[in-house]
């Protein structure tokens, strides 16, 4: 699978210019059924550990999401892409290595 849709090339922007911006090790971006975009980095403290994909889920659904049309990750690559597999089983979800290489996960 690849991008296919255009709208997921903004999702590549904004994924990676959080990453730049903010100095994390992972960035991603989210857009769910309605067309809204939001973005977050990985979270690391000593009591709450989040991937970039944790992040960026826990934000929307704290927003009010009913639904997830694609989601991408820049950075070293999140762990839990299940995490947005449960809550959307039909999201596409890309990974944009250093390179640019895409992958669909």
């Amino acid at each position: 699978m690849s991008m296919n849709n255009p709208e997921d090339s903004k999702l590549v922007t904004l994924a990676t210019s959080t990453l730049v911006r903010s100095g994390a090790q992972q960035a991603a971006a989210l857009r769910d059924n309605t067309g809204r975009t939001y973005v977050a980095i990985n979270v690391t403290s000593p009591s709450l550990n989040l991937d970039a994909f944790e992040a960026v889920l826990t934000v929307a659904l704290a927003s009010g999401i009913t639904g997830i049309e694609s989601v991408v990750a820049t950075g070293s690559q999140p762990a839990n892409s299940k995490a947005i597999k449960d809550f959307a089983p039909t999201a596409t979800i890309f990974f944009i290595d250093s390179n640019g290489t895409e992958s669909a996960l």
